[in-house]
This record gives C-alpha cells, structure tokens and sequence, in this order.
C-alpha cells in the first residue's frame, strides 16, 4: 500500500502546492546552524514535494539536488526555484535513481523518509553521504492544541466514513508525541530538536489541506465526500468557520559514524507512522 500511496500526491501539484504549509523558520535556522551549511555546501533531497523545504535551503545558497517521485510535483517544484540557479529537480524513483561520483553533504527528508523502504533506506543514505555526512529528517506530528474540541468532535466524521480509523482516537501531546529513532543508532549520532506550530484554516484551506493527505485520498469518492462534507459542517455551525490546527515538527539530525559503512545493509526498524496521511 505504501508503494501505491507514494504517488498519489501528484494527482493534483498545484492543490499541494497552494494548501501545504511551509516549515517554521527556526526549524531551518537551526539545520542551518547544526549543519554549518554554506554556499559550497552539497545537499541532496529526497522526496521535495513543491519545494516546501527546498526553497528554503535554496535560500541559503546551497547546491541543492532534489529528487522528487511526481513530474508534476517536480514541475511546480521547478517553478517555485526558479530564481536559484544552484538548485534542480531530478524526476526518478529515488532508489533507482543514480548516485553522482561526487558524495553530498547532507540528506534531507522532510515529511518523506517513511515512504522510502525500510529495509535498503540507509543503504542508499551511506552511499550519498561522505563519511562525515548528515542525515537530516524532518517528522511532522498532528499533537493536541488549537480547537481541541473541534479535533474531537471531527473523530465521529472519521469514525462514520473511514473504515480504518480507531475507535475513540484521541491526538497526543506534545510531551506523548517522540520518533522513534532506534534505527539510525548504527549510523551515527542522533539528536532531535522539536518546532510546534500552530496555523489556522479557514473551511475551505482546511478541507484543501485534507486533500493533499494520501488517506484521505485514497478513501472512496462517495466516502472522501461524505467525510468532507461532514467536516464542512462541523467547522462552519460549531466552529464559526475556521479552526487552528497544531503541529510538532522534529529535526533528527544523524551524524554519520562507523556503524554503517557504505554499501552495507540496514537493519530494519524504527517504522512508527501516524501522521495523518503525509
């Protein structure tokens, strides 16, 4: 399902492109900073979307090498990094995708790692890296806060449309809420930084920020309608139109060590994933 899933985001780039948001500032400060990124800096990108992350390391001046699933989720891309000539987009499935001789700096995967296989993930990622890279993950949590009660009433509408959804799921806290890390321990040091953030939606950039969610997409017509239609008349009788949806972001940088040496195989593990259909 998950291969099936990874494409799904390029039905509709544009709609992507205009509702997802962009990461705090902070967090890109601080990859910056940890980093020590400049302008001779080579980053390699797996998974850009439109450019929600690239643009801002574009910014920065890099040389920025993003690899991206979807011609049209690459297109926009394009678009969006027009004006930073040291970047571009290459078209492939990522692990198919041919390594340049020169090795990168630094690999990001900003809301995209969990789709890449488990099993050969960090292989690819020591074979990008030279041996004193970083591997850079970005992992985006929907936590408990802004309109509370509107992300408890809004589980009745999902309990009705969408088969998968538990009983009674309730968001976690910040404090509750932690990647789970273990499988880069034999790659290198790991160290997280966490960046909340709150936006609030009007009814109708929240229900486009539904549909840029793979689960919500991959739902049934008649049951992805209902489902937003339910959601429409929540947000627009109870919540006077609009709600505040809150977001914890995690920075885990991996500092390349002796644990895993290019060409080995990974373990397998670490695989946690309830991020609302990213």
């Amino acid at each position: 399902m998950t291969r099936s899933l990874r494409g799904i985001f390029d039905e509709d780039a544009e709609l992507y492109d205009r509702a997802r948001p962009s990461y705090p500032p902070a967090l890109v400060r601080a990859l910056a900073a940890q980093v020590d990124l400049d302008a001779d800096s080579r980053v390699l990108e797996f998974g850009p979307g439109t450019g929600q992350m690239t643009v801002p390391l574009a910014e920065l001046g890099c040389h920025v090498t993003a690899v991206e699933l979807g011609p049209s989720m690459a297109a926009v891309a394009r678009r969006n990094l027009r004006s930073f000539p040291r970047a571009h987009v290459e078209v492939a499935e990522f692990e198919q995708w041919p390594l340049p001789r020169e090795p990168f700096d630094l690999m990001v995967a900003a809301t995209s790692f969990h789709w890449l296989d488990p099993a050969t993930r960090l292989t690819k990622v020591a074979d990008a890296l030279r041996p004193d890279g970083t591997l850079a993950l970005v992992t985006t949590h929907h936590v408990a806060g802004g309109s509370r009660d509107f992300f408890v009433e809004v589980q009745d509408c999902y309990e009705r449309w969408d088969p998968t959804t538990p009983p009674g799921l309730r968001l976690s806290t910040d404090a509750e809420t932690a990647t789970d890390t273990r499988e880069f321990e034999e790659f290198g040091r790991v160290e997280s930084l966490r960046f909340p953030q709150e936006i609030t939606y009007t009814t109708r950039t929240y229900i486009d920020l539904l549909l840029t969610y793979s689960n919500h997409r991959a739902l049934e017509p008649a049951a992805r309608e209902g489902l937003l239609d339910g959601i429409r008349e929540l947000i627009d009788t109870r919540h006077g139109g609009s709600v505040t949806k809150r977001y914890l972001h995690e920075l885990i940088l991996v500092r390349r060590g002796e644990g895993l040496r290019r060409g080995r195989g990974s373990r397998q593990g670490g695989e946690t994933r309830r991020d609302g259909g990213y």
